[in-house]
């Protein structure tokens, strides 16, 4: 590896910063703000720096994302560095203490939503895929930069579009740009989600009759739900975080003087290897079966299945993590290997067979919460990790 590609210059971070900046200061909250404005800022950049890209585009026609593309000289494996630039809504703006688009720089931090999650990594990886490219005759395989949105809808559009283009070759492993410096995500539980409708007669609240609404009778059913018996840690299958189950959502009723007939609420699961998505079905539909019993109505309760994605976790010694683990050391510092309790793309990733680690980057605050930012210290070194790892698993 060339000394000028191993170790960033000045140049070279400012210039990730500057666009970064730029990106953060085109709002793009998930399912709120139009994504053109901050796909064009890259679509920009990308061809200043006359890199290959092209737009990746949902069932519908919607723009969800852009793809880099660089061959090799020689054949091999494909691999990917993944960075979403939609972000998490900015919630109470009033709470910030400076405006959730700013993108300034105050004390070596650079401030702003989408600042950690993960404008400041897309940026990162144009600029790695810029600096790969005039050499890409020498390395085999390929890489792919993927610069997706609809992640924070949870609809992951961007990934999905480019999952399913016979264009683009099949990433042998993924790398997302999540933040955090101590950590390399390996992992994440998965997730089986549900709408639960919940049934009872309508009724009016000064009736002389007694009628078990539907909000009481969804409310016994989240009291149930709450007391479902979940496993623990499974020691035998080394996966170290156990399942979680959360209600997420209440919906049902309105004014005062009607006792609804409808209530609908969102279950979450959080799967595990030894607690998959028919596990958390059972369970769910157990509890029903138990509602239904003790308080009939005339309708039975609905489950609605909308979502299920398989936990995942890597061996330090499988790519992509190796490399990255290898190239973290390399650069002296001390990293773990992480198996995270939300759920990520990595989970998407898994299902369709593709290794990833979802996260190692700089320093961070905020993340989804007020007053984000991401901390630049250490901007150098993550990018150098990036780099040297993506040039092992290309056989730079």
């Amino acid at each position: 590896m060339s000394e000028n590609l191993a170790q960033p210059d000045t140049a070279r971070t400012a210039s990730v910063v500057e666009l970064a900046q730029e990106l953060i200061r085109r709002p793009s909250r998930g399912g709120i703000d139009n994504y053109g404005p901050v796909l064009a800022v890259l679509e920009d950049w990308l061809a200043a720096h006359e890199l290959p890209h092209r737009r990746l585009h949902d069932a519908t026609g919607v723009l969800v994302g852009l793809l880099v593309e660089i061959p090799g000289g020689r054949p091999g494996s494909w691999w990917t560095l993944d960075a979403c630039v939609d972000t998490a809504p900015y919630g109470d703006e009033t709470a910030w203490s400076f405006p959730p688009a700013s993108g300034d720089i105050v004390d070596g931090w650079l401030h702003g939503r989408g600042a950690a999650d993960s404008k400041l990594a897309a940026a990162m990886f144009c600029h790695i895929a810029a600096d790969l490219a005039p050499r890409a005759a020498d390395l085999t395989g390929g890489l792919a930069v993927l610069l997706d949105v609809d992640e924070h809808t949870g609809g992951f559009g961007g990934a999905r579009a480019y999952l399913t283009d016979p264009a683009a070759a099949r990433p042998a492993g993924v790398m997302i740009g999540y933040p955090g410096l101590d950590e390399v995500v390996v992992g994440g539980r998965g997730l089986w989600r549900a709408t639960i409708t919940v049934h009872a007669p309508a009724g009016h609240s000064g009736s002389s009759r007694t009628v078990v609404g539907a909000i009481s009778r969804a409310a016994h059913l989240v009291r149930l739900l709450d007391a479902a018996d979940l496993p623990g840690v499974d020691d035998g299958s080394g996966f170290p975080l156990p399942p979680k189950l959360s209600v997420t959502a209440f919906h049902g009723g309105q004014g005062f003087s009607v006792t609804p007939d409808r209530v609908d609420i969102n279950v979450d699961v959080r799967t595990t290897p030894g607690f998959d998505a028919y596990d958390a079905e059972t369970l769910v539909r157990k509890a029903v079966a138990e509602l239904d019993a003790e308080l009939p109505a005339p309708a039975p309760t609905e489950v609605a299945p909308v979502a299920m994605w398989p936990p995942f976790r890597l061996a330090e010694d499988d790519q992509p993590a190796a490399a990255l683990l290898a190239a973290a050391a390399e650069s002296g510092l001390t990293v773990r290997a992480k198996t995270a309790g939300p759920s990520n793309i990595g989970n998407l990733l898994a299902g369709e067979g593709i290794a990833a680690t979802a996260g190692f980057g700089v320093p961070y605050e905020g993340l989804h919460g007020i007053d984000e930012r991401a901390h630049l210290t250490e901007l150098p070194t993550v990018y150098a990790v990036y780099q040297r790892a993506v040039l092992d698993l290309l056989g730079g």
